[in-house]
């Protein structure tokens, strides 16, 4: 729990603090690589560690990209200028790429099927409590220490899990050879690489440029499938695919990032561009879906024991469906409180997909290759959050520029409480509306992606649980 809160807190502190730094770095046209450049390595490097972690243990694995995340963050504090933070940000985010897979396998490891229903609703809950504290710590460390200590702070924090790691892990595994898989991380890393850069930056990327990056991505995936295929230790076996559990679970974690970013990149928007909302009440909306994550997944894990994977999954399903229904629902002039409610219910219905998903996932495979089941889930929902803000952002953007074509940078006032007095009441009004418009669309696509989750939810085996891990014949490697 001390190591995942390394990446959970990563955000919503970095976020707050940014604007500072870039007041003070300078390099305002750079501003999203610094989360990009982060988002893009630690995908990339997600597939490859959990397979490491497989092939070489937890424990070394975990303590190697720990220990970059460290560096990192002690060098992104140190950053003289807007390029060398974002370099050390993508370092940083190579390192992350361990934290969490490695962290949540190690919790596959340790604890049987029925104790890691719980102890997995615990670790979600991690980033309920952290998107809750996260701001507000940031805020303070910005304003009464500095904005280097937001990046310094991991550094306490990594070296604790370190140490009670390095104590009271005690693994025991076979040493014998083994044949890493180099052609297929390189292939890995450049064709999921270039596809996402395509996705997060495609606003700011010329035509030629993206042209070249998803031609290029596409065939390096085609030859990292021939590859695999022929490896001794593929980096990303084939052969998970094959295991319904894991599929659906991959399946649905590619959704949920989806609707991850409808809710956490957009809705903030819908807050205080429609219905005119402050800073202040769009983070209560948001953070109404952080407290209900939190408390879900701890329900979603004692729910597990007692009934079946399936069915939570299904719970979560049905919430993120009627969540998503409500956000479809919603009007300029409505109270905050629905879009507050459409919030908490989505954030139940994560609770729930998710735990059931990772434990389900675990459960289905042996040792030798939880690692790397583990990272295909998480990275999945990673390729999903970029998926979902590509699509999401493109969407919004054509709404806007068909409903008020001539709006430009108005649309920015109107975001901003302090300028949008400023604007005429009929103009106000007409910008309201077309920014409504727009995430209307955004909320149906979400909700299409919901009722997806829900469908691959019902299509869970209906006998699994943590106290039933076969049904009609074993699960391979449980």
């Amino acid at each position: 729990m001390m190591a995942i809160v390394l990446t959970a807190t990563e955000g919503s502190i970095v976020a707050t603090a940014m604007p500072t730094i870039v007041a003070e770095l300078g390099g305002f046209r750079l501003f999203s690589w610094a989360f990009a450049a982060f988002l893009l390595t630690q995908a990339v490097s997600i597939p490859i560690y959990g397979r490491l972690a497989d092939l070489y243990g937890r424990k070394p694995v975990f303590f190697a990209g720990t220990s970059l995340f460290l560096a990192a963050s002690l060098l992104c504090g140190l950053a003289w200028g807007m390029g060398s933070l974002i370099i050390f940000r993508a370092l940083q985010g190579a390192g992350a790429g361990a934290i969490q897979p490695i962290a949540t396998t190690i919790v596959g490891d340790i604890y049987t099927p029925a104790e890691r229903a719980r102890i997995q609703g615990y670790l979600s809950g991690v980033f309920g409590v952290a998107a809750i504290f996260g701001p507000p710590l940031g805020a303070f460390l910005v304003e009464h220490i500095g904005w280097s200590f937001v990046f310094w702070i991991n550094l306490p924090i990594g070296a604790a899990s370190f140490v009670m790691l390095s104590l009271f892990l005690d693994e025991r595994r076979q040493t014998q050879q083994h044949r890493v898989d180099y052609a297929g991380s390189a292939l890995l890393s450049l064709g999921t690489g270039a596809l996402m850069l395509v996705l997060i930056e495609a606003q700011s990327l010329g035509g030629a440029t993206m042209l070249v990056l998803t031609a290029g991505g596409a065939l390096a995936l085609i030859v990292l499938v021939a590859n695999e295929k022929r490896a001794a230790e593929p980096i990303f076996p084939a052969s998970l695919w094959r295991n319904r559990v894991i599929a659906l679970g991959n399946l649905g974690g590619l959704t949920n990032g989806a609707l991850i970013m409808a809710v956490s990149g957009y809705l903030p928007t819908y807050v205080q561009g429609a219905m005119g909302g402050s800073v202040l009440s769009a983070g209560l909306v948001l953070g109404a879906s952080s407290i209900s994550w939190a408390f879900a997944s701890f329900a979603a894990g004692r729910l597990m024991i007692r009934t079946s994977y399936r069915l939570v999954a299904v719970i979560g399903g049905l919430s993120v469906v009627a969540g998503s229904l409500l956000l479809i629902a919603l009007e300029p002039g409505w109270p905050l409180a629905l879009a507050a409610t459409g919030s908490f219910v989505i954030g139940i219905g994560m609770g729930f997909c998710n735990t059931a998903f990772i434990v389900s996932i675990q459960a289905s495979v042996g040792w030798t290759e939880r690692g790397v089941a583990t990272s295909s889930y998480m990275f999945m929902r990673i390729v999903g959050q970029s998926v979902g803000a590509a699509v999401f952002g493109a969407v919004l953007n054509f709404g806007l520029s068909r409903h008020a074509p001539e709006a430009g940078d108005l649309v920015n006032r109107v975001l901003d409480p302090g300028l949008r007095h400023s604007l005429a009441t009929a103009e106000l009004a007409r910008l309201s509306e077309a920014i409504a418009s727009s995430l209307h669309l955004v909320y149906i696509i979400a909700g299409l992606a919901a009722v997806v989750t829900l469908l691959l939810a019902c299509a869970l085996p209906a006998a699994l649980s943590p106290t039933r891990p076969s049904a009609g014949g074993k699960l391979r490697g449980s």
